[in-house]
């Protein structure tokens, strides 16, 4: 079935009769940044590469892709070993090189597939970001944005400022972390909790690489304004472990169980299960940009249709009959299906992606 294309400035004409606008980023705006190094894949299959037959095991035996759940289970392992047999001194040795291994592979595989230095990015294509940003959280917008990448471009594009102050790309960005209360010298700032973060407009739903648990608290890294590369930042964190918060690739469910498991994840995850929920005043329309709407996020997509959004504006790249689209299009209509008779049925817009000239 054929199906009308418009380009994104007609999709943002459309969604001016609504009261608020909302963006859900998939990974195709990494993508549309760095294709050659934003492949769509998972960590945990390129860290496989480099796995040994027992770590790769490991994985398939505790039936999770999460690095810090098996590195944890290793730790803990060699503990125990300790306690039962403290002549198996090799055996607690090899678990806990197995764990540093798989730091390392985690490090390695997270440098491969993402770019060491804002700088790494022209000041044009962060321009261009903005400005499709704007749209949602800039000067007027009351809307919130969510992304399930895990990447740092989203956070490289808000915190950067134009050169040019005369033409300035003004956001009003807030992802909920402050300064830490007892020690505000500290290299890191922290997220105080749902009762700080009435202002929240930036939601990472699947965390993200410059988020840590530092068990006490979650800490944002703010070490990329002294220019350190990220492997290094991954590093050290490690080193220390306090491992990057993000929910590793798998199934709904299994992304579900980390999100509830999380504080912060949660607070998030309920963000957008309150703007898919609530009726605002003039009605909310929702642009999803760069998502497959693959089944393994339908914790997050379904809510979509069981709530009351009312225009839901759906990016598509290339052929719109291609198979990807076309997949991309039925599941829209899955989901579309699941609103209740009781409220109104979702709008469905699909826009060019390309026209949304998202890194310029």
């Amino acid at each position: 079935m054929s199906v009308t294309i418009i380009d994104f400035e007609q999709a943002l004409r459309k969604a001016d009769a609504y009261g608020k606008k909302h963006l859900l980023l998939g990974n195709g705006f990494s993508i549309a940044c760095k294709p050659d190094i934003f492949a769509y894949g998972s960590l945990f299959e390129d860290a496989k590469k480099t796995m040994s037959q027992e770590l790769a095991a490991i994985f398939a035996a505790m039936s999770t892709q999460d690095f810090e759940e098996v590195i944890r289970a290793l730790q803990n392992a060699a503990a125990i070993v300790s306690a039962y047999r403290p002549t198996f001194v090799q055996t607690k040795r090899l678990l806990l090189k197995d764990a540093e291994k798989l730091k390392f592979d985690l490090i390695q595989a997270v440098a491969g597939r993402h770019p060491a230095r804002p700088n790494d990015i022209s000041d044009q294509r962060y321009i261009g970001c903005r400005t499709f940003l704007s749209n949602f959280v800039g000067e007027g917008a009351a809307g919130k944005i969510y992304t399930m990448n895990y990447d740092l471009l989203l956070y490289w594009a808000l915190m950067h400022e134009e050169a040019d102050a005369l033409n300035r790309i003004p956001l009003k960005h807030d992802d909920g972390f402050r300064k830490d209360q007892d020690d505000y010298g500290a290299p890191y700032v922290e997220w105080q909790g749902e009762g700080a973060a009435h202002g929240q407009n930036i939601h990472y739903l699947h965390g993200a690489l410059h988020l840590f648990d530092a068990g006490h608290q979650l800490q944002k890294n703010t070490w990329v304004n002294t220019g350190r590369a990220l492997v290094d930042q991954a590093n050290e964190a490690l080193k220390k472990d306090l491992f990057p918060v993000f929910v590793a690739e798998g199934d709904s469910k299994s992304k579900q169980a980390k999100i509830q498991h999380s504080a912060y994840l949660h607070h998030n995850f309920k963000s957008f299960a309150g703007i898919c929920r609530t009726n605002s005043r003039g009605g909310t329309a929702l642009f999803v940009y760069g998502h497959s709407f693959s089944k393994n996020d339908a914790h997050i997509l379904d809510m979509i249709g069981r709530g009351k959004i009312d225009h839901l504006f759906v990016s598509l790249f290339g052929d719109p009959s291609s198979k990807s689209n076309q997949a991309i299009r039925d599941r829209v209509d899955e989901i579309a299906r699941l609103r209740p008779e009781k409220f109104p049925n979702l709008k469905i817009d699909y826009f060019d992606a390309s026209s949304a000239r998202i890194w310029g």
